[in-house]
């Protein structure tokens, strides 16, 4: 693959909000990546304004279970279908209750038939996952609660 070959399928990613794809042909592997986080509460007011405005679920956390005040949230980066586990055949990648690390893989989300590792930047206790697995998302839901420890 040559330099502007690599370069029509970068600007194929940002025309099409893509922040993975691989290619393989005659042997050569490429992958290429955008360097992207998980929106964390506080860092995006716009986003949170905006989920905060739609009726939800994630809307009331304060209904149920114990202060939440210092839980973060681990937003969706992306459009696309949320999925818990890599297949339906293995168990997921976490669930609530457990401790997720810093760069750890916590869901899938497929957008345009690519499937996109959402990782963590917050190391704590998994409070709520508030989507179902299989489900669609938008972008800036929140799809994880996360107790930073």
């Amino acid at each position: 693959m040559n330099l502007k070959e690599i370069k029509e399928v970068i600007a194929l990613m940002n025309e099409n909000n893509l922040t993975e794809i691989e290619i393989e042909r005659d042997g050569t592997k490429i992958k290429l990546r955008k360097g992207f986080s998980p929106v964390v509460e506080g860092q995006a007011s716009n986003i949170i304004t905006q989920a905060a405005s739609q009726p939800s679920a994630e809307a009331k956390p304060e209904a149920k279970g114990p202060d939440r005040s210092n839980a973060k949230e681990i937003k969706a980066p992306m459009v696309g279908t949320f999925y818990r586990a890599p297949s339906p055949e293995v168990p997921p990648y976490i669930e609530p209750g457990q401790t997720v690390e810093v760069g750890q893989v916590v869901c899938i989300i497929e957008a345009m038939k690519l499937m996109n590792e959402i990782k963590s930047e917050i190391r704590g206790k998994v409070v709520e996952i508030p989507v179902d697995n299989a489900q669609p998302v938008e972008f800036g839901q929140t799809i994880f609660v996360i107790e930073p420890v």
